[in-house]
């Protein structure tokens, strides 16, 4: 038989772990949003110096191994985004990797499509 004080206990011990819980997934929302944005303004320099440029190397670079870990993340069972919207950014990082190669292949001579994607992604983080 449990008591009103064992409920309430139970209750406050439930609003701790989720307290903490969401601190943990606005921190990680926080990070991924600093990564996201470190890789728009590696872009946004690479385009002033030229797609030649070794900024422009090192911005594809970056870009394509932050969407590796978000891919790789995505797709862990333990994710707990609804499954439509892993679907749609697993898309989206699917194409933005295809631009890269694109980008790199001389194919596409800028990085303002990927930009224009990552900054809302990176807006809807925040």
């Amino acid at each position: 038989m449990t008591t009103g004080r064992d409920n309430r206990q139970g209750a406050m011990y439930r609003k701790a772990y989720q307290d903490i819980a969401e601190d943990d997934f606005s921190e990680e929302r926080q990070n991924e949003a600093r990564a996201l944005d470190h890789a728009i303004g590696m872009m946004r320099e690479a385009q002033e110096q030229g797609m030649d440029s070794v900024q422009a190397v090192k911005a594809r670079h970056f870009t394509r191994r932050l969407w590796f870990y978000f891919l790789d993340d995505l797709t862990m069972p333990d994710n707990g985004l609804p499954d439509d919207l892993k679907a749609n950014l697993i898309s989206i990082g699917i194409w933005i990797l295809r631009e890269l190669d694109r980008i790199e292949k001389g194919e596409q001579d800028s990085f303002a499509d990927i930009i224009d994607v990552m900054v809302m992604i990176r807006d809807g983080l925040q």
